[in-house]
């Protein structure tokens, strides 16, 4: 399944979004919450446009720093709309009570919910200039949570080989957010760049990965604004996904 984040047209509506995922073909929406954005968790209105568009909400995506609280609201609107996981995003390193009720609460609400709660790769972000920034960011604390998103221009801004991060977390994998390095910098579209991603989604396919991959690019590679320009560079996504993953035998 090849899904669009909202965040790849971040300053639309969620209705164009919508409208432009299902003119260029995608299979769903990662719905990205942004609390500055209301229609993002108006769990009503989002029902409606997964009924006018025919397409599902597969996967909900936490903001940054969502605290406790708004992690469970999350969990609770991802169940209204049948999505499959929630991601959220590791918290900063001072941020102990947070981190400590990710290792002991989630797996209980997961149990309760039974919904996938994933912990997405972190960032390279430093604290003093060598400290990481976030807690829960390395292989080891990765896997104990169990459910990992692996943002793979976060695996390049590393400078860490994608294929080996990969073998090493397959087994916890279960959401992809996807995009290239082009030029040192970040969320370029997938065929457009230096990491190995034709490679990575044969692999994900002959593994028979069970999750999604959900596009994740800046809106200015996709000439945000200009909606015909926006579905034709969508789609060229989607043909380079279907043609290394989706057709892949």
């Amino acid at each position: 399944m090849i899904l669009l984040t909202t965040e790849s047209l971040r300053g639309y509506g969620l209705n164009r979004i919508f409208e432009l995922a299902k003119k260029a073909g995608y299979d769903g929406i990662d719905l990205a919450v942004n609390y500055s954005e209301y229609d993002t968790f108006n769990t009503e209105y989002i029902k409606g446009l997964i009924d006018r568009y025919g397409i599902p909400v597969h996967a909900v995506s936490a903001p940054k720093r969502a605290s406790a609280k708004k992690i469970k609201e999350i969990v609770t609107m991802a169940k209204d709309l049948s999505a499959k996981v929630v991601i959220l995003q590791p918290p900063k390193i001072l941020e102990f009570k947070l981190a400590g009720w990710l290792r002991s609460e989630v797996p209980k609400l997961r149990e309760k919910e039974f919904i996938s709660i994933a912990l997405e790769n972190a960032p390279a972000n430093t604290f003093l200039g060598f400290i990481p920034a976030h807690a829960m960011s390395n292989m080891q604390e990765l896997k104990k949570f169990k459910h990992i998103s692996l943002d793979t221009s976060r695996i390049g801004e590393k400078r860490q080989d994608l294929i080996r991060t990969y073998a090493s977390f397959k087994q916890y994998l279960v959401h992809v957010h996807l995009s290239n390095l082009h030029g040192g910098y970040m969320y370029a579209p997938p065929q457009e760049g230096i990491l190995p991603l034709e490679s990575f989604l044969t692999k994900l396919k002959q593994d028979k990965f069970p999750g999604a991959i959900s596009i994740k690019v800046y809106p200015k590679y996709l000439h945000a604004g200009e909606d015909n320009k926006v579905v034709e560079e969508l789609q060229k996504i989607k043909k380079y996904c279907d043609k290394y993953y989706t057709s892949v035998a």
